[in-house]
């Protein structure tokens, strides 16, 4: 799906002789995509990243905050700018194909290693947390990559007739915009200089992108189905030395049930996500 948005980590307040106020200050906080990373659209861990752990910034419970080293940082900070440009360039690409052409088609084939390398570049998250580079699910933030470069590599790369579909042009938009606005938020926070239009856009634009991204990411798949059923591809045919079968077909089929039962229970936490950040409303969500 796409991916959703997380809490900005609370700067340090600044160095004061002054006695300490009665109660301490707490920053609020909101938490985590299946398919989505956002794929399903857009939703993502908080933290994913460049954030702290959410764990540590839920009311106050933690005695002090974890620091990262000055080379942590810097990296965190160079690749969330890498990552911020990477997909600038990407839509500067996009718009200024269909400016000279006047369609989309073949924009897909024109953007597509741009758009490989950055979103295969997005694995680096994974590695994040397993370094404890960054604190946050390690198996979530793997669900969000994982299903982005499934739709990158294994639906329009491998299924080439469905390229210039408008799907496919709905979900990249979806994608860069997204993406744009969430590695600029990450940077600018890091930087302790977030401008509230990046936190605004950050959680507002997904009320729209991400059911957008959604149905795009959908049709897209629907619309690979029958080449998919044509050749057999990645399928696994019995009799086979392994005893083993594989339906690359029928696997589509449940990736796309898959989206029923997620997208509203990802949708209404990034609603509960921004009532939080935005209005500091303090939700308590129920044990399940």
């Amino acid at each position: 799906m796409g991916r959703a948005p997380e809490p900005a980590a609370c700067a340090p307040d600044s160095a004061s002789a002054s006695p300490p106020p009665a109660a301490p200050h707490v920053c609020p906080s909101v938490s985590a995509w299946p398919p989505g990373r956002e794929s399903m659209a857009s939703s993502e861990e908080d933290g994913g990243a460049g954030n702290g752990s959410l764990e540590e910034k839920e009311s106050g419970k933690a005695a002090a905050p974890r620091r990262r080293g000055s080379v942590t940082t810097a990296w965190l900070i160079f690749y969330n700018i890498t990552m911020t440009a990477g997909w600038l360039v990407l839509a500067i690409a996009m718009v200024r194909f269909y400016m000279e052409k006047g369609t989309h088609k073949g924009l897909y084939k024109n953007i597509q290693k741009t758009l490989k390398f950055f979103q295969t570049f997005a694995l680096l998250e994974i590695i994040h947390c397993a370094f404890g580079v960054v604190h946050t699910s390690m198996l979530v933030t793997g669900v969000q990559v994982s299903s982005r470069i499934f739709m990158v590599w294994f639906i329009t790369h491998s299924v080439k007739q469905i390229q210039n579909e408008d799907s496919v042009i709905l979900f990249l938009v979806v994608w860069t915009v997204t993406e744009i606005t969430r590695y600029s938020f990450y940077t600018f926070n890091m930087l302790n200089h977030l401008p509230y239009f990046i936190k605004w856009a950050r959680y507002n634009f997904f009320i729209i992108l991400y059911p957008v991204g959604v149905i795009g990411e959908l049709l897209t798949i629907y619309a690979a189905l029958p080449y998919v059923k044509r050749s057999g591809m990645f399928s696994v045919r019995l009799p086979n030395k392994y005893n083993v079968s594989f339906d690359y077909y029928y696997f589509l089929l449940i990736v796309m049930a898959s989206y029923v039962p997620l997208f509203p229970q990802l949708y209404f936490h990034m609603l509960r996500q921004r009532r939080k950040v935005l209005h500091g409303e303090v939700i308590v969500e129920k044990d399940d």
